[in-house]
């Protein structure tokens, strides 16, 4: 059974359909990447449901070890933060390389500690297969708060966060680049046509989520 004492109720109330940081351990091995789908689907016990592409090799980790970590994303949340994680986590990048300061949870599992309000860990107790993804159902062993700012919603993210054009240029550092942007994370394409079959490095959406520069 999990400790009680190790779980602040109110870390649910920041739960939103938003964007998270999934993080999970294998060994001396950690991963992780943005995920928008993390629900609380029962109260007694404390359960949630995540939603895991299964090209992420956080995936993977996860079916592994039958351990995640969610990290709640706020307003706060910088660009830099999606394009270090991206949202797609693959299996021979060190994405906190270079992190001024490393936090754990009781489970050894790093968590964002900067820009999430709150972070839930969990123990999977099914895995539903749902051809693209997996479903992981897990009951939650630690939950705490980490700040008061809002968490951070996808409207949020598009309307304050994601680099936009602006008057015909970009908000990147691509600055005045011919090319396309991916819409969904700001990836620049450098060239005079897009492939149609072209798949976006950061956050694997496809060729129709990419606007000409």
């Amino acid at each position: 059974m999990p400790d009680l004492t190790s779980i602040d109720n109110n870390a649910f109330f920041k739960l939103s359909y938003g964007l998270f940081i999934l993080t999970a351990k294998d060994g001396s091995k950690d991963n992780g990447c943005i995920i928008n789908t993390v629900t609380q689907i029962t109260d007694t016990p404390k359960r949630i449901s995540v939603a895991v592409n299964k090209n992420n090799f956080t995936h993977d980790m996860i079916l592994k070890t039958g351990l995640l970590n969610v990290s709640v994303l706020s307003v706060e949340t910088p660009f830099s933060v999606f394009q270090n994680f991206g949202f797609q986590s693959g299996r021979n990048v060190d994405k906190f390389t270079g992190a001024a300061e490393i936090k754990r949870s009781a489970n050894g599992i790093i968590y964002e500690g900067r820009y999430a309000n709150s972070f839930i860990s969990g123990t999977v107790i099914s895995a539903g297969d749902y051809k693209t993804h997996t479903l992981f159902v897990a009951d939650v062993t630690e939950a705490a708060v980490l700040g008061a700012a809002p968490s951070l919603t996808y409207q949020y993210y598009f309307d304050h966060i994601k680099p936009r054009p602006q008057n015909g240029t970009p908000q990147t550092a691509a600055g005045k680049k011919r090319g396309y942007v991916c819409k969904i994370c700001g990836y620049v394409y450098e060239g005079d046509e897009l492939p149609p079959d072209f798949v976006c490095p950061l956050c694997k959406h496809g060729a129709a989520d990419f606007e000409k520069l």
